[in-house]
């Protein structure tokens, strides 16, 4: 007999019945169920469970957080209930029949992005050495680095802009791969377009475009200056690379599996292995360099220049800074925070900036959250499974992971999560009054520091302490404040 027979049962009776239950299958923490009417779940007798750390609704599914163990309590629950193994494609699948057209769009672009995850954090903690090695100027005499001081720092510091360069610059190949993977191509020709898009048949990268685009003469001349124009079918196309750019890739990838599948209903089985991939590629090409490629640019640009306005500018900058923290949080509840890494990634692609001022404020969110639920931890101590949970969840989010924090604790007392936004909002503020950029992305929590340029240290670590400090003692705060109203002592 399982140890979590008994819970399964109870489980399986406060989610509705069988009869409420879609498909079900789980991730790596989680039990992802799409049900047929969400309000037949009770949350509260949900989440008395001793198993369940928590719940909550994202993207059309009901999620039961259950923790290490869930694979397990996954195989006892699908035998109590007689269901049968679903996979999580099948599970997304029915949740999007659920969504509005916006929600679905947000679903698809989170899973873009969630299985380059590995790579990009990679890539961050990557320029995150770097940054110690040959920007920060701290030792020596106290103006240098340690790249400045010791040939073996200089060393290191090339050695790994090999791996760093293989991330950041060639980005499209990854996003195109991972688009053409979810709307359901063959991944190999996203690989293939991916690697287009950053082509070294291109004159000029999207680094050297960006810093010309401003001066149009400047621009045009470089262009005309040799053969760096393709001159076809009519058309005047500018060898331009999109190095770092995820919109050409995503936009493109899309293009890519619609004709792919318009051309394997049409072409004739004995020719589809030679006919499908040439045309595909071809004319996905062609739409890309002359209308995909250009217009997602410009949309990047107008969307970077929307954030550099909001957040760089003297006196809008700390409204915008405040905003920015207090709403991130209640964002992560909806999924709409996943929008957010191809902004990062445009500002960063932006020549005059190199940089994003949003993955700070992000990370200042986590460590807001951390130190919310940290103070849980000692307000309920006579609740061991609330002691455990949050004790645990203070870690995660310490590393960036605040899912735990939020929904199994902070949402559900509420008046923690009022403390973290607050002290989020504050130190966002202090972020963007210090105009602190990343250099990188993909680093969360209290490791985010790794990817702040190091002239911007000071200044972030002030915000730091506001978001970890701040959020741990309002707790306690609002925790009287909502104690009183409550006619509590």
């Amino acid at each position: 007999m399982s140890k979590y027979n008994e819970e399964s049962k109870r489980l399986l009776e406060y989610i509705g019945g069988k009869e409420n239950i879609i498909s079900v299958t789980h991730c790596a923490t989680r039990l992802r169920f799409a049900l047929v009417d969400d309000k037949k779940a009770d949350i509260k007798k949900i989440g008395e469970l001793d198993t369940v750390k928590g719940t909550f609704v994202n993207a059309g599914q009901f999620q039961v957080i259950i923790g290490n163990d869930v694979a397990d309590f996954y195989k006892t629950f699908i035998s109590t209930a007689g269901l049968e193994t679903a996979s999580k494609a099948e599970v997304k699948k029915e949740a999007l029949k659920k969504q509005s057209f916006i929600q679905k769009m947000i679903a698809h672009l989170a899973e873009i992005f969630v299985p380059l995850l590995p790579a990009i954090i990679a890539g961050g903690l990557i320029l995150g050495f770097r940054n110690i090695l040959g920007d920060m100027k701290v030792f020596g005499n106290g103006t240098q680095s340690l790249t400045e001081l010791h040939t073996w720092a200089a060393t290191l510091n090339d050695f790994l802009w090999w791996f760093g360069n293989a991330i950041f610059p060639f980005l499209p190949a990854l996003v195109a791969w991972s688009t053409v993977k979810k709307f359901g191509g063959t991944e190999v020709l996203g690989v293939v377009l991916g690697i287009m898009l950053v082509s070294p048949e291109f004159f000029m990268n999207a680094y050297q475009y960006g810093s010309l685009a401003a001066d149009h003469a400047a621009l045009a001349e470089a262009l005309e200056k040799g053969n760096y124009i393709w001159h076809i079918f009519g058309l005047n196309i500018a060898k331009v690379g999109y190095q770092a750019q995820v919109l050409p890739a995503i936009f493109s990838g899309i293009t890519l599996c619609y004709i792919e599948k318009w051309f394997t209903k049409r072409v004739p089985e004995i020719l589809k292995l030679v006919v499908v991939p040439f045309m595909a590629l071809f004319i996905t090409g062609i739409l890309t360099v002359t209308i995909i490629g250009p217009a997602a640019r410009e949309i990047g640009n107008y969307i970077a220049l929307i954030f550099k306005t909001l957040m760089l500018t003297p006196g809008l900058k700390y409204l915008g800074g405040f905003a920015f923290g207090l709403l991130y949080a209640p964002l992560v509840v909806t999924g709409l925070h996943h929008t957010f890494l191809a902004v990062d990634f445009q500002l960063i692609a932006d020549p005059a900036l190199q940089g994003t001022m949003i993955w700070p404020m992000i990370a200042l969110s986590n460590i807001a959250q951390s130190g919310a639920v940290a103070a849980t931890y000692f307000i309920y101590k006579k609740d061991k499974k609330q002691e455990s949970l949050s004790a645990s969840a203070t870690i995660s989010a310490w590393l960036g992971v605040t899912e735990p924090a939020m929904f199994g604790a902070n949402l559900k007392y509420m008046y923690p999560f009022v403390a973290a936004i607050t002290a989020s909002a504050v130190a966002g503020l202090i972020s963007a009054a210090f105009g602190v950029l990343a250099g990188g992305v993909g680093i969360g929590g209290l490791p985010a520091i790794l990817a702040i340029k190091a002239q911007y240290w000071p200044g972030y670590i002030l915000a730091m302490a506001v978001a970890l400090f701040g959020s741990f003692f309002l707790t306690f705060v609002f925790k009287k404040i909502y104690d009183r109203k409550q006619g509590l002592k």
